[in-house]
């Protein structure tokens, strides 16, 4: 990206600034700038006053954690967030933007055990709560800066000053509110539930948080055989993953409809009961077992086996356990049929063993696991084992008892902590729980008061998820959260849910600070049963989820403050977050409100999806498959990586394959093209002002002026400002449903649409080439379409659209426009339904059809568009289309470079037959079996059958559904026309070319060769239109046919190309060029043909009374003392008029480059020859010398367009003699 020069910022700029526009823009730069003027002039702090009394949009931020930097999931939601929140502020609203810490829980306290190398709760016991505490507190806002920073950067404008933190007091005050409420309401109960555990971080985890990282792996899987005791030799077989289980095995479960059998294995003489469709998962063949009873497995019930370990021996028998179960769980899919169930590390196990009897709630829980997932004592051969390790210990000591059938291994997704990244387990954990189950078809309810972007997330994977839903465990047996605020006397008796501070304080009598446990874990409430114990604190503290889920009411303290503005702007209008959140934010605000209010806590969400690396995989920082997004940013700008993100699939809660390329083409096919019609714009307002406007005046945009004669206008103004005000309008409808999908293609086509085709069509009107009035008319429109445009990209692109409005606003009388610091600060604008033209819009939508129908034919011929063809041939069957084209027929003729346009409704007329070609690859994997017979009836049909399926929209072949972008249709040019037709079509209009050639069509197109040259070499010295400046052209080798072919088309053509490039054009002479001086030189081929181009300023320079030579240091050669490589040497003395000698050249050349004591030679550039004596003459007058050890072509190409006036300042003294001011150039002199 090339740096632009001699910015200025907005506050800065003024319109002798921006008129000269650079052709570049380095758009990272200028984001930068924009940032600092935001800051230093409190551009958000402003938007935020000048709104404060219009009506509320209220939006809800969800919690991070400020543990970890900001991944591109983040920078995502934070755009959609600030794009909406921006957008309501267009349309009239005040938007509070608060940003929000989550500060508690896991992330935290995780960070703070690997730190510190603590391993289980004896370690925090020994460290102790408050020391612990401290320690998270210290590391809680860690990255806060560098979030602040990287939120800012991406253009984001949410207010950090004014944040919340789940950690204030008031906060989590309102979190013991919310808890007083739902135990107020009997949905709070304390229970044993089997719960997904984290053994690295020694909690359970919500079923929602279990679901968020699940892996393939690789666990082991047993067949083991039970005992039956009252079958004769006969055992059950079960299968596990699990072999850690088997220890606290209490039953074992069958369907009581599937099969199963009895047989006889041959290798050990044993009978085996078993599933009979799970006979050859056990058996490799058929003749290692014999069936000798087969049965349902209702058959099965109650039948008791021998427990396989001894540990839980006598707890089972009386609880009348190790027997077989019934339900309807149990499915063919795998293992034996047979399940074993141990009530306390399985959901269905606890279900199944729960029902049968075997467990109550009040039974001892048989779960020899500590905090860590080690086994306790009671299970002496594994004590201390952490369970993943027990697994080939407990199979050894089974097979050794005769146990083990088989051991294998088995792939499956499992679930590991969101955390810790480590595997989880299922087990009994004691909890608070929040009712849930019963409130299921509430929550579907509220949450169909809901509207979602896209709906089926609610629909489909949301409500499915109400449908389920679980009753909550709430608690965690952790130390940083928001402490359960239940005190409870040591025999239980008494209970007391406190919901405020002020109410801790009047129990307590103490003064409430903070409400962490190491503040509120010591503090006593007396017992209102006088000699009793006084009450004292549970020790769980709030899951984090629970605290996020609580934010609409904790970040404004509700119902302690605010509450009249809360329940005023209760439910929010809008939140966004990515999919993942289904299961945790979205679900916990939901249950939350739902229980607390019977309603939603939002009324507009959009999910979106997740941001993968650019192989489809979870980006990670280990594997370093992703770029840095900051290093993205640094390289493209946020803009560019807002419109990529947001201009993708993941918008509609898709995922996408993260390609920094894509980010890259933003600029090349977005920004780019808008830039270059804004500086287009301004170009053209500096020639306009230049050349038709007099004494001074300026161009200044006038609505009135330009809508008065809008309806007399160019059909392209009309056209663009219908476009425009379209898209106003769908930008209206579809921003209010939410559907960011829609909206950014739509932008993105309308810069295509202005850039592409209005500014390419109407460059001679913008450039004054029709007359004053054409051009103010066009300018009026560019002006009020971009400076529309800027508007409604606001949202999306806010630093472009901030620099290209500061410098559009210049040309806006003083109070025109209401608040004009800042675009953010501007409305979106509202349509005009009036100027809304749909028949201009579908006739210019023809017309660009037959343009790029046109371009593809050419480019198929490879034919440029600067050789003309003689005619193009348009056939559409509605005369109506066929009128509309024609009315566009001059721009057609104008962009495919054609002579005549002609219009028909009849294909046959030409010989056009249509013939169908099935796309191998695509229907080859849709329709499989079905594609031969397919294919060959898609090949025979005909010209009537393919027309009919075209106007029907799909093709039907065989009964199957085939789209037309299935199918390609070929446009066959009967051989009886004698014709050179090339034919095209986009299912609705076909279109023909004449592409014979004729003597004059390729003269044209050579002399447009020669008019490209030249352009691209004034785009390339950095000229604009109004440059005055005159184009030399000689041929290197005149004398070739071709060469006089092309100056005589040149010739011939001469005033097409002088109005194509607004110079005078002349062959070079030393006489022509005269004192001109020259701006760039360069050679160019034109179909084989070498031309030197030179493009010289039509100002004279006032050029040495004294002969003099340029001299070039060639690249074999250092000068000494690191001076430069191009000097000058006046030839004469000024007085005496005596040349100078070959030795005092040499003597010259050594005193200016420092080249005492080298060997080296002089050669005259323009013939190549090595300088002598008899050379030193005023032939030598203006020439260019170059100083080499050897001459070689590379030095001579790269210097043989040398300047025709010195290198190096020079000045007239006062003595009427030159002298020159620096030598070597850019070493001063005087």
């Amino acid at each position: 990206m090339v740096m632009v020069h001699n910015t200025c910022l907005p506050s800065q700029i003024s319109r002798e600034d921006v008129c000269r526009v650079p052709e570049t823009i380095n758009f990272t730069a200028e984001e930068e700038k924009t940032l600092e003027t935001w800051r230093i002039n409190k551009i958000f702090e402003k938007c935020m006053q000048l709104s404060k009394d219009k009506p509320k949009y209220t939006f809800y931020d969800g919690p991070p954690f400020a543990t970890g930097l900001p991944h591109y999931g983040h920078i995502l939601a934070g755009t959609i967030k600030d794009i909406v929140t921006r957008y309501a502020y267009q349309q009239g609203y005040h938007v509070d933007r608060r940003f929000g810490w989550d500060c508690h829980g896991l992330p935290v306290e995780f960070e703070i055990d690997k730190l510190l190398n603590i391993r289980g709760p004896e370690d925090v016991a020994k460290m102790g709560i408050v020391a612990y505490n401290s320690e998270c507190r210290k590391i809680v806002m860690r990255y806060a800066k560098e979030w602040e920073e990287i939120v800012t950067r991406m253009g984001r404008w949410i207010d950090f000053r004014n944040d919340y933190k789940t950690l204030y007091p008031w906060y989590m005050e309102t979190i013991w509110w919310v808890f007083k409420q739902l135990y107020d309401k009997g949905l709070v109960y304390q229970g044993v539930k089997v719960m997904p555990y984290s053994t690295a971080c020694t909690t359970a985890l919500s079923n929602f948080e279990s679901g968020q990282n699940y892996k393939e792996v690789v666990d082991p899987c047993v067949v083991v055989a039970l005992k039956a005791v009252n079958l004769e030799n006969t055992y059950f077989l079960i299968w596990t993953t699990t072999p850690w289980t088997l220890p606290s095995n209490y039953a074992c479960a069958v369907n009581a409809n599937m099969i199963y059998v009895k047989v006889l294995d041959k290798a050990t003489n044993r009978f085996y009961v078993l599933a009979e469709c799970r006979l050859s998962y056990v058996y490799k063949n058929e003749s290692e077992y014999e069936i000798v009873d087969k049965f349902p497995g209702k058959k099965l019930a109650n039948q008791s086996y021998e427990p396989i370990f001894q540990y839980f021996v006598e707890q089972g028998k009386s609880a009348n356990a190790f027997r077989i179960l019934v339900d309807d769980y149990v499915t063919e899919d795998s293992g034996t049929g047979i399940v074993h169930n141990a009530p306390y590390f399985g959901e269905d196990d606890y279900r199944v063993c729960f029902n049968a009897g075997i467990i109550t709630k009040s039974s001892t829980v048989i779960c020899p696991l500590d905090e860590s997932g080690r086994f306790r004592n009671e299970v002496t051969d594994f004590a201390g084992l952490y369970v993943k390790d027990a697994d080939k210990k407990i199979i050894a000591k089974l097979k050794e008892a005769g146990n083990i059938v088989s051991v294998g291994q088995v792939k499956h997704s499992y679930p590991f902590c969101w955390r810790s990244d480590t595997p989880l387990i299922y087990k009994a954990v004691p909890s608070w729980f929040v009712r849930v189950e019963h409130m299921s078809n509430n929550l579907l309810a509220c949450s169909s008061q809901t509207y979602w972007v896209p709906e089926f997330v609610r629909d489909k994977r949301f409500g499915n998820w109400l449908k389920e839903a679980r009753d909550w465990a709430i608690s965690r047996n952790r130390y940083w959260g928001t402490p359960i605020p239940i005190w409870r006397s040591p025999s239980g008796d008494e209970t007391i849910c406190i919901g405020s501070i002020k109410q801790l304080e009047e129990l307590s009598c103490k003064k409430i600070t903070d409400l962490h446990r190491e503040a509120v874990d010591e503090i006593e409430i007396p017992s209102a049963i006088p000699g009793n114990a006084p009450l004292k604190r549970i020790s769980p503290v709030f899951d984090c989820w629970f605290e996020s889920g609580s934010m609409p009411f904790a970040q404004q303290h509700f119902p302690f403050e605010n509450e009249k503005d809360f329940m005023n702007n209760f439910p929010a209008d809008f939140i966004a977050e990515g999919i993942d959140q289904t299961r945790g934010w979205f679900y916990t605000l939901l249950v939350i409100s739902t229980a607390l209010f019977n309603k939603a806590p939002f009324k507009n969400l959009i999910a979106n999806g997740l941001v993968l690396a650019s192989d489809g995989q979870k980006m990670s920082k280990r594997k370093k498959n992703y770029p840095d997004p900051m290093e993205v940013v640094c390289k493209y700008g946020a803009d560019a990586l807002r419109l990529y993100l947001i201009n993708s699939p993941v918008v509609r809660a898709e995922n996408l394959r993260f390609k920094e390329e894509g980010v890259r083409d933003i600029i090349k096919d977005v920004f780019l093209p808008w830039y270059n019609a804004y500086r287009f714009l301004l170009q053209n307002i500096a020639r306009f002002e230049k050349e038709d406007l007099s004494d001074g005046h300026l161009y200044m945009y006038d609505k009135k002026r330009h809508f008065d004669n809008i309806e007399e206008s160019s059909v392209l103004d009309i056209w663009i400002i219908s476009f425009k005000e379209s898209l106003v309008d769908f930008l209206a409808k579809e921003m209010k449903q939410y559907r960011l999908y829609t909206v950014v293609p739509r932008l993105t086509k309308f810069i295509d649409q202005l850039t592409n085709w209005y500014v390419r069509l109407n460059r001679r009107r913008i450039k004054g080439e029709l007359g004053k009035q054409e051009c103010i008319q066009s300018l009026d429109t560019l002006y009020d379409v971009l400076y529309s445009m800027v508007k409604m990209m606001a949202p999306f692109t806010p630093f472009l659209s901030e620099y290209i409005y500061q410098r559009l606003v210049l040309f806006q009388s003083n109070g025109a426009i209401e608040n004009a610091s800042s675009v953010h600060f501007q409305f979106m604008p509202v349509c005009n339904r009036s100027l809304i033209r749909k028949d201009i819009e579908k006739s210019v939508a023809l017309m660009q059809s037959v343009v790029e129908l046109g371009r593809v034919m050419r480019d198929r011929r490879t034919l440029p568009i600067k050789y003309p063809v003689s005619e193009i041939i348009v056939i559409h069957k509605d005369t109506t289309c066929l009128t509309a084209i024609k009315s566009l027929e001059a721009f057609i003729l104008s962009e495919l470079n054609v002579r005549k346009l002609t219009l028909s409704s009849d294909k046959e007329k030409y010989g056009i037959t249509l013939r169908a070609e099935p796309d191998h690859k695509i229907l080859g994997q849709r329709l499989k079996g079905d594609f031969k017979s397919i294919m060959a009836a898609i090949k025979s049909l005909n010209d009537d059958d393919i027309q009919k399926h075209l106007s029907n929209g799909h093709f039907n072949i065989l009964g199957q559904r085939i789209e037309l972008e299935e199918v390609r249709v070929i446009y066959c040019v009967s051989d009886k026309t004698g014709t050179n037709l090339e034919a095209h079509s986009d299912n609705e209009v076909l279109v023909l070319m004449d592409m014979t050639p004729n003597d004059e069509l390729l003269e044209e197109g050579l002399a447009r060769e020669v008019i490209n040259r030249i352009q691209k070499l004034k785009k390339k010295a950095q000229l604009i239109p109004t440059d005055p400046v005159t184009i030399f052209y000689r041929l290197i080798d005149s004398n070739k046919e071709e060469s006089k072919q092309l100056i005589k088309i040149i010739g011939k053509y001469q005033d097409m190309i002088k109005t194509a490039i607004k110079s005078e054009i002349f062959i070079y002479t030393p006489q022509n060029i005269g004192k001109k001086r020259k701006i760039i030189v360069e050679n160019t081929d034109i179909k084989g043909v070498v031309v030197e181009l030179t493009i010289c300023s039509n100002e004279e320079i006032d050029l040495p009374n004294l002969k003099w030579v340029n001299i070039i240091l060639a690249n074999d050669i250092n000068p000494r003392f690191g001076v430069g490589r191009k000097a000058c040497l006046f030839l004469e003395n000024w007085k005496t008029k005596d040349f100078i000698s070959l030795s005092q050249l040499y003597s010259e050349v050594n005193t200016i480059f420092g080249l005492y004591g080298l060997n080296y030679s002089i050669f005259l550039m323009n013939n190549k020859k090595q300088i002598e004596a008899s050379d030193m003459n005023a032939l030598l007058d203006g020439k260019t010398l170059l100083v080499t050890h050897a001459f070689n072509e590379i030095d001579a190409k790269m210097y043989e367009n040398s300047s025709n006036v010195p290198f190096c300042k020079f000045e007239k003294t006062k003595l009427g003699n030159y002298v020159f001011t620096e030598n070597p150039q850019g070493n001063p002199l005087l």
